[in-house]
């Protein structure tokens, strides 16, 4: 590893520039309206936790139900920005809970090719592989459909568990 002035002087010139300023900007408020549209059209079906900022890395917030939070669990709606696609995660209110669901998931469709839990969650469900961040009133009716969707098939998943 290089020393931290070496990253430090490169990550200065990039914000310098500004487009990273206005990406990551821009992003973020598209994942807080995200979050307003779903409070609006899905409140019957989810409460919604704040938005929270990973280290550039992911933008995401917390959505559950009273079911989800019986099992001590709940999901997340998250902009991976490494990949730069939306995913669903599935997560547990402690790492034994994780655990656990991970040992119950990890033959699903979700976890078939995984080795191992992954870092933060019990499984994740690409939305939106490629999201169109040119069309952002599309993106967002793709993003709430896909979202009802997978989050549907999980929680089904769950339940047969039981």
């Amino acid at each position: 590893m290089k020393n931290l002035n070496h990253y430090v002087a490169i990550y200065k010139e990039q914000l310098d520039k500004g487009d990273i300023l206005i990406a990551y900007d821009q992003l973020v408020k598209f994942v807080m309206k995200l979050r307003a549209d779903f409070i609006k059209n899905l409140s019957k079906q989810y409460s919604f936790t704040g938005i929270l900022h990973g280290y550039m890395d992911y933008t995401y917030f917390y959505y559950s139900n009273d079911f989800l939070k019986s099992r001590k669990l709940k999901l997340g709606l998250v902009l991976n920005h490494l990949e730069m696609r939306f995913e669903i995660w599935l997560l547990g209110n402690t790492k034994s809970i994780q655990k656990e669901y991970w040992n119950l998931l990890k033959e699903s469709k979700w976890n078939k090719n995984r080795e191992e839990m992954p870092r933060y969650s019990v499984l994740e469900a690409i939305i939106e592989k490629d999201p169109d961040f040119d069309n952002l009133s599309s993106l967002a009716e793709k993003v709430e459909k896909r979202l009802i969707e997978e989050s549907d098939e999980i929680i089904d998943k769950i339940k047969k568990l039981n």
